[in-house]
């Protein structure tokens, strides 16, 4: 487990390209968000990878993002709270729901810095059946839970993705004080990213704009952490534990309408769901 900063290498950039803006991302998108949302208790949950490998899973136009020359994988659990279309109220039984991504660290055709999520499970059909059309992301249903625990600061989340046949458990304690990631340190690269790569079958990549504050983090005493979502979504496996590992209590977001196409389909170049020849569930 990193402590607060990690380390302070700045994020790899190959020889005689551009360094990237990574400051850019985080000034407000103009106009008026699609969706106002919290995002509570977030774990992230870290394990680097020979970049070769993961640039493999991504599609055409797409160049993983590295730091130090390594590539990383997250899994992060957390809780959607008050989702709900901007200049309306959250609605019951639909607006609040635990959610599991799987994501790597990406730049887009543009040279914007962001995420591209391999996989997000969640606990709720209608949000699952709204990402999937108006943000084009690879969401699955899910039977989750999550627990928290105030006296003891202890999260807890299950989860089985439908048609697996196993679950997902994080637990974990939050320890330490809170802290905001240093520009060009680890914590920075891993957590701090504001725009998405995101794809429409037979159309294009598209990029997403999320804003909010920096998140405030914490150090993790990691209790249990058990996944098979690296063989579900076709993803290399990691050799052993986490490798970073850190947590959040939440900010309030704003997500905005996707743009694009940022590149068109030509033939079969951009992959087809989360991960090129990965089997769908």
């Amino acid at each position: 487990m990193m402590g607060p900063g990690g380390t302070s290498a700045m994020s790899t950039t190959p020889a005689g390209e551009t360094p990237l803006d990574r400051v850019a991302p985080l000034r407000r998108p103009s106009g008026r968000p699609a969706l106002h949302q919290r995002w509570d208790n977030l774990l992230f949950v870290h394990w680097s990878f020979d970049p070769a490998l993961i640039q493999a899973t991504l599609p055409d136009g797409v160049r993983v993002d590295t730091f130090d020359g390594r590539a990383w994988v997250g899994v992060v659990p957390f809780e959607m709270r008050r989702v709900r279309p901007w200049g309306l109220p959250p609605m019951p039984g639909i607006s609040n729901f635990p959610e599991l991504n799987v994501r790597t660290y990406v730049i887009d055709p543009e040279g914007v810095p962001g995420v591209w999520f391999y996989s997000l499970d969640a606990d709720q059909g209608l949000a699952v059946r709204i990402a999937r059309s108006r943000f084009h992301l690879p969401y699955h249903r899910a039977r989750m839970s999550s627990v928290y625990d105030a006296a003891t600061q202890r999260v807890t989340y299950q989860s089985r993705r439908r048609g697996a046949d196993t679950d997902d458990r994080f637990r974990y304690r939050r320890v330490g004080t809170q802290h905001r990631a240093a520009l060009g340190s680890l914590e920075w690269f891993l957590v701090e990213r504001y725009a998405f790569v995101c794809e429409k079958a037979s159309v294009g990549l598209f990029r997403g704009r999320v804003h909010h504050p920096p998140y405030p983090l914490l150090e993790v005493e990691l209790e249990c952490c058990e996944t098979d979502l690296f063989a579900l979504d076709g993803l290399p496996q990691p050799d052993g534990p986490p490798e970073h590992v850190l947590a959040s209590p939440g900010v309030q977001v704003e997500a905005f309408k996707v743009e694009g196409p940022l590149i068109r389909v030509r033939g079969s170049n951009v992959a087809s769901g989360a991960v090129r020849g990965a089997k769908r569930r």
